[in-house]
């Protein structure tokens, strides 16, 4: 038997492997002891055989194999130049060992065969990273390949995932467990609103504060493939890895992406600070980490493809004066761009819009102390462009495809295409002071293409390269492309198109088991929603925007005065405290209202914290039921205070205290009793600082 053991702190791997075999995963859990027997560990493991079994029970190895006769998915399916099925067995050849890295090497010489499984632990954020690479002398067709293959818990009833559509991002779908597979197959081309490629896995009794709990993110931006296995005898895989058979030309050298893995004792959240802290501190590069993430503004739901030059000069200046810092160009300032349906790929600026260019409203943004942004959609072409009439055959797919909000995509694996777009999009960022571009990607692949999405990051690695003090926003029709593969070449999401507070407190609430602060966009938008039709208060508004990263995208010249003094004071707040919350863990509420959707931000060092409640519905009980907070020190105290009492509905007519001054409470009752807030009308946010004493 041979042996491999990782640790971090908080959980161990253990891998064992018989003889040459590939290896299993036969621990993963709370850390072991050190001097644990792994040999020992490993046999009090092993399975019982019984009637109606092989008399050996086929390995769950990091890449299972057919050629061991595993009844189930195996972790790589192959095809030579003929197009007859490779079936490998593969082969122990060296390990290399290296503080918290692992590297497993095994070959199949009959196939002419090598397989790599790479795992490496961090023990400041307790994220595991897995990736596998397999490589052939000579060219082979590729269907699937797995990144390294995890035990699913036994103790567990259920699986969550994340679903999702336009404008409704991040919905949490509950699977159980059974016989069979869960098999999420996204072939959307691009990460996609449909499937996030994440999993959380509770084991009975988890809830978001407490008890055991697994998590996964895959890093990649095309489409992925998940599968979560029980097989008969019980054992259960979980698998993820690009889209099945979108190698669509053959090779000798395949990777998978990196397997973000994760081991939790504190339930959803312990899983939660870990994706986030790993993103924040491992993948994310800003050009300029120590500058504070800027009060954003996003012109498109004020002007939308109706581009004037005094109108946008006097948005801007009273987005300024709401407390902007960033002024961002939206679509509609190219080629004879007037609606959606031509001139995308035609990266000229209107004359007809701008008769002297970018740079008199450019100008104007810097005067007022802003920095400009502008919006691209790269990928995308019209047939109705200068572009396509030139290069119909750039174009991704075939002639009589179905258009995507009247696009195609062009075909990013081909190089003279890349050239093409980092030719147009350098010319505007060397000719203006551009600080940030909004990148969009408004329709799904005619086909699902790893090339693609291989394409897409060699052209924004070189133009991160030739402009290295430009920020990138991911946006793909709002969440349609999030994950951990473009954030290591971006710096901030555009979560969901939809500036609907109510829908993005929700969004905003399931996409914190991944995402940080610092780059999850969230705007304040227009009174009256234009995705929703809903109308909704300027104060839940402006509260739901400053739990992210916040900017405003609306016409700032439909704001009352009432409602500008609103928006300016809690946008001051934001600014006053983005720098510890940029550093914070977003922390889950298990709320025993299932109207009241919360969350705890707390600093790094636990002396400060703020909770966002937001009422997304009537409640069936009369009063606000008592929100319990989580990660307090039991015997520590803490000021809490009410921030936004002033808000109380005249129908609130008793006198909790917090209503009237702050209270001093031990961490003990703040996590075993809970906050007792005031009640108030649904559609409605309490905010609720703490600090200890």
């Amino acid at each position: 038997m041979r042996h491999w053991s990782l640790a971090d702190g908080r959980q161990s791997l253990i891998l064992a492997s018989d003889g040459a075999r590939l290896p299993q995963i036969v621990y993963w859990g709370p850390q072991l002891p050190e001097g644990e027997d792994l040999a020992a560990l490993t046999a009090a493991g092993a399975l019982d055989v019984t009637g109606g079994m092989l008399d050996r029970t086929p390995d769950l190895s990091i890449c299972p194999e057919a050629t061991q006769s595993f009844p189930g998915q195996p972790g790589l399916m192959l095809r030579d130049a003929e197009g007859t099925s490779i079936l490998p067995a593969f082969r122990f050849v060296e390990a290399e060992e290296e503080g918290d890295r692992l590297v497993l090497l095994y070959r199949d010489q009959r196939h002419g065969l090598t397989y790599r499984a790479t795992f490496a632990t961090c023990g400041d954020t307790h994220v595991i990273e897995a990736r596998s690479t397999i490589e052939s002398a000579a060219p082979v067709h590729l269907h699937w390949l797995a990144a390294p293959v995890f035990p699913g818990p036994q103790l567990s009833d259920e699986m969550h995932d994340f679903a999702g559509r336009w404008c409704g991002e991040f919905q949490m779908n509950a699977t159980p467990w059974s016989p069979g597979i869960r098999c999420r197959d996204n072939r959307t081309g691009r990460t996609g609103h449909e499937h996030f490629p994440g999993l959380i896995v509770p084991c009975r009794g988890a809830t978001n504060t407490q008890g055991q709990t697994f998590g996964f993110q895959y890093g990649w931006s095309g489409g992925h493939r998940m599968v979560a296995e029980e097989l008969s005898d019980g054992r259960r895989q979980i698998q993820f890895g690009h889209a099945a058979g979108t190698e669509t030309s053959p090779g000798m050298r395949f990777e998978s992406a990196t397997l973000y893995a994760v081991f939790s004792d504190e339930g959803i959240n312990g899983c939660a600070v870990a994706f986030q802290r790993h993103l924040r501190d491992r993948i994310l590069r800003f050009p300029r980490p120590d500058r504070p993430r800027p009060v954003h503004y996003n012109c498109w739901e004020a002007v939308y493809f109706d581009h004037n030059m005094p109108e946008l000069k006097e948005i801007a200046t009273r987005a300024a004066a709401l407390g902007a810092e960033r002024f961002v160009l939206d679509d509609g300032w190219f080629g004879n761009r007037d609606d959606d349906t031509r001139a995308l790929s035609d990266w000229v600026v209107d004359a007809r819009k701008y008769p002297d260019g970018l740079g008199p409203l450019i100008e104007h943004v810097h005067a007022l102390g802003m920095t400009f942004g502008i919006w691209f959609e790269p990928e995308m072409i019209n047939p109705d462009s200068e572009v396509h009439r030139r290069h119909p055959d750039w174009a991704l797919g075939p002639d009589d495809q179905i258009l995507g909000r009247n696009q195609k995509a062009l075909d990013m694996a081909r190089a003279e295409v890349r050239d093409f777009l980092f030719d147009r999009i350098g010319a505007i960022l060397s000719a203006h002071p551009v600080d940030y571009v909004k990148w969009d990607h408004n329709r799904v692949l005619p086909m699902a293409d790893a090339a693609q999405t291989r394409g897409t990051y060699a052209l924004i690695d070189r133009l991160r390269h030739a402009f290295p003090q430009v920020e990138i926003e991911s946006c793909a029709s709002g969440g349609g492309r999030i994950d951990f593969g473009i954030l290591g070449r971006t710096h901030r999401v555009w979560l969901s198109d939809s500036n609907d507070a109510l829908e993005r407190l929700k969004i905003q609430h399931n996409a914190a088991i991944f995402l940080p602060f610092v780059v999850t966009g969230s705007h304040v938008g227009p009174r009256e929603c234009h995705t929703s039709g809903r109308v909704l208060d300027i104060r839940f508004r402006a509260w739901v925007a400053a739990q992210r990263h916040m900017g405003f995208e609306m016409d700032p010249r439909e704001l009352d005065e009432e409602e500008a003094r609103v928006l300016t004071e809690v946008t001051e707040w934001w600014k006053r405290n983005r720098e510890w919350m940029g550093r914070a863990d977003i922390l889950r509420l298990d709320s025993a209202d299932p109207a009241v959707i919360a969350e705890q931000q707390q600093a790094e060092d636990g002396g400060r914290f703020v909770v966002f409640a937001g009422k997304a519905a009537t409640s069936t009980q009369t009063v606000p039921r008592p929100l319990r907070l989580t990660r307090l020190s039991p015997h520590a105290r803490y000021r809490i205070e009410l921030l936004n009492r002033g808000d109380a509905s005249g129908l609130s007519r008793g006198e909790p205290v917090l209503k009237s001054q702050p209270v001093v409470l031990s961490g003990q009752y703040l996590m075993n009793h809970g906050l007792t807030l005031p009640w108030s009308f649904p559609e409605r946010m309490w905010v609720v600082e703490g600090e200890r004493v």
